[in-house]
């Protein structure tokens, strides 16, 4: 049997009573008895709405505060019961049970609960038991029961009884069948996230991924693949909180650095900063006392990289660095906030994406971040932690703006792929290795994009001459802080912990430079 009956007996309970009262009227129009609790019935009666109470249906009352409803016979045996089966059929007449065709469900709001603070037991009680067994078992018997888990298929439910003489088809039941799978399936997830945070556990033997398409993309990392951007748990400030006003559709690329952007550009909150990023690696990263200024040094570090990249700013957009940013092709913008005069300056740039968030991700906010293996996945603790107490391994000790620019500088590596390596004067980048095998060469393409730099803008000395450097993992060897030494770098940040430490701190003060190590790595792979 591959079409459901007509409809003639819907059971609605709903915590969103969003499009309620124009969903129950439809169904009454069609002549569809209407079952329904507590706040529910209320609701569709104050609408005019004809409908029985379920206990009224079951002939027995709710019990324990309403945390018993719909957990009977009456009405569990009226989804489930085969239309088609003799044997079926002859039950539900023994025992005087009643088909029902149409159940309409959505649940307890446990995650908003959760995100308002509540305390535990509030936050027990709004764990829905009737609900996901109502969408369970009507959706395993879509053959024959219609199933609707969200008021956004009100509208198309209620067309399709019309258009078909108050029946649904099955290609439909199946599509709304694994909807209601799949809200059951995010709904525990949640549950089981928020119990293993209760007990502290950031690695809970079982991780249960759940997340909601926000929207499938053209394609995803190159066009032969398909891809979409889902939300997840809690929403952490940046792509996914973020309001698009201006631009065209963001691609999986756009999503991606601009991810990348934000997060780095929130580890700077003193100073108005920007970082310039492409294919998720920072090609230039600034402070300055002025938004416009903290742009200009940024952009400077890698002017041919820049194009085509990403940006990200710590302050609000203002007219003056909306200009100038406006004279570089730049495929997304994103900030807390834009002036006025901002929107202005890029109104002749229709393709740019704006995007603007309320707030900056908090660096230090715990999270976890997962990576797809083959068969599996990697899940890890987001890297919060930066450089604390430094310790000073070298005869020379950094000056009081080296020390700052030392902090920027490997705040930076933290963002960069790698092997990184990070040249930073007076708060801005000014030449970056990133993704290399080899340590050395990271710190030598780095000096020479400054050299590069340097000559396409007829500038006599590289930036990097004066310099401070700043690694991600410790040098295995001293060519490396040699090659920033030859580079004309003055101080060095790094870990530490190599076997070859005391070589690499003598080479170090035999070209009179500053060192100090911070005891953290920050790998990005």
């Amino acid at each position: 049997m591959s079409d459901a009956p007509v409809i003639r007996r819907a059971l609605i309970s709903v915590s969103d009573k969003t499009g309620l009262a124009d969903l129950g009227r439809g169904l009454a129009g069609l002549g569809i008895t209407i079952l329904s609790t507590g706040g529910t019935a209320r609701a569709l009666a104050a609408a005019g709405v004809a409908v029985t109470e379920v206990a009224d249906h079951t002939g027995f009352p709710e019990l324990l505060d309403g945390r018993v409803k719909t957990l009977h016979p009456m009405i569990h045996g009226g989804i489930l019961a085969r239309r088609d089966a003799s044997a079926d059929q002859a039950a539900l007449a023994a025992h005087g049970i009643a088909a029902i065709d149409l159940v309409v469900v959505n649940l307890y709001p446990f995650e908003a609960t959760v995100a308002s603070g509540a305390g535990r037991a509030h936050c027990i009680e709004n764990i829905d038991i009737g609900g996901p067994a109502l969408l369970r078992s009507a959706a395993k018997n879509h053959r024959f029961v219609t199933v609707v888990c969200d008021p956004a298929d009100y509208d198309e439910l209620v067309r399709t009884l019309a258009a078909r003489g108050g029946a649904t088809d099955l290609a439909l039941r199946q599509r709304l069948a694994a909807k209601a799978y799949a809200a059951t399936a995010a709904y525990d997830a949640a549950i089981a996230t928020w119990f293993a945070a209760e007990e502290g556990e950031r690695l809970p033997e079982r991780v249960i991924l759940a997340g909601r398409r926000r929207e499938v993309l053209r394609y995803g990392e190159n066009p032969h693949q398909e891809a979409a951007f889902y939300l997840a748990g809690a929403a952490r400030p940046g792509v996914a909180t973020a309001e698009q006003v201006q631009g065209k559709a963001l691609s999986y690329n756009n999503l991606n650095d601009t991810d990348a952007a934000c997060e780095l550009v929130a580890e700077f909150r003193d100073r108005p900063a920007v970082a310039i990023i492409k294919h998720a690696n920072p090609c230039g990263v600034a402070e300055a006392d002025t938004l416009v200024a903290a742009y200009g040094k940024a952009l400077a570090c890698d002017p041919v990289s820049a194009f085509g990249g990403v940006i990200a700013l710590n302050r609000p957009l203002d007219g003056a660095t909306a200009a100038e940013i406006a004279k570089l092709f730049t495929e997304v913008i994103i900030a807390p906030g834009a002036e006025t005069a901002a929107l202005a300056a890029l109104a002749s740039k229709p393709n740019l994406r704006l995007l603007l968030i309320e707030e900056l991700p908090d660096p230090a906010a715990p999270g976890l971040v997962l990576r797809a293996l083959a068969g599996g996945f990697l899940v890890q603790t987001r890297d919060g932690v930066m450089a604390g107490e430094l310790e000073v391994v070298t005869r020379r000790a950094p000056s009081a703006a080296e020390l700052a620019d030392l902090r920027f500088a490997f705040a930076v590596a933290k963002h960069v792929k790698s092997n990184a390596i990070v040249y930073v004067k007076d708060g801005a980048t000014v030449g970056i290795g990133a993704g290399q095998m080899s340590r050395v060469d990271a710190a030598r393409i780095a000096a020479a994009k400054a050299r590069e730099v340097a000559a396409a803008a007829a500038a006599r000395p590289p930036a990097t001459i004066g310099s401070v450097v700043a690694s991600d993992a410790f040098f295995p060897f001293a060519d490396g802080v040699l090659a920033a030494a030859e580079a004309g770098a003055r101080a060095v940040i790094q870990p530490g912990g190599s076997v070859r430490d005391d070589e690499v701190i003598a080479a170090a003060d035999r070209a009179g430079l500053a060192m100090v190590f911070t005891g953290i790595r920050h790998f990005r792979h």
